[in-house]
């Protein structure tokens, strides 16, 4: 089984509903629900998916949300280490950067972003699109 960090844009697209983006973000769901891959967010993920949501809806929705969330997708830890190796990266956007190594640290196959281009220096891991993973998976 295939061990994935979740893209913060890929789990908006799904509690958001956001068009055309998410039937391909429930395909990741459904693939993570039935077991056939594992899902991870990092914990700094974590703050901005509550942001984004509350901000779109509401409070108590973001919270119901979330809840739901970390019942099928384990939250992975940030450490100093983790921030260290991601200014390394030396990444424009600081919260890619952070997302990659965590998915590195933890020894995960893939990242599933709708936008593979934020990681196209990322040689180690595996970048899929929501759609490149319902075709190889």
């Amino acid at each position: 089984m295939i061990k994935a960090l979740v893209d913060t844009n890929v789990i908006i697209d799904f509690f958001l509903g956001r068009e055309p983006f998410y039937r391909n973000a429930k395909i990741v769901f459904q693939k993570i629900s039935c077991s056939k891959i594992e899902g991870y967010i990092s914990a700094s993920a974590v703050t901005d998916i509550f942001y984004l949501l509350q901000k779109a809806k509401d409070y108590l929705s973001a919270r119901k949300d979330l809840l739901e969330l970390i019942k099928i997708i384990d939250v992975l830890e940030v450490n100093r280490n983790t921030v260290t190796s991601a200014l390394l990266f030396d990444w424009k956007d600081f919260e890619d950067a952070v997302q990659a190594q965590v998915a590195i640290e933890n020894g995960l196959d893939v990242i599933i972003t709708r936008n593979p281009q934020d990681y196209r220096n990322l040689e180690i891991l595996q970048v899929l699109t929501p759609s490149n993973l319902a075709e190889k998976y």
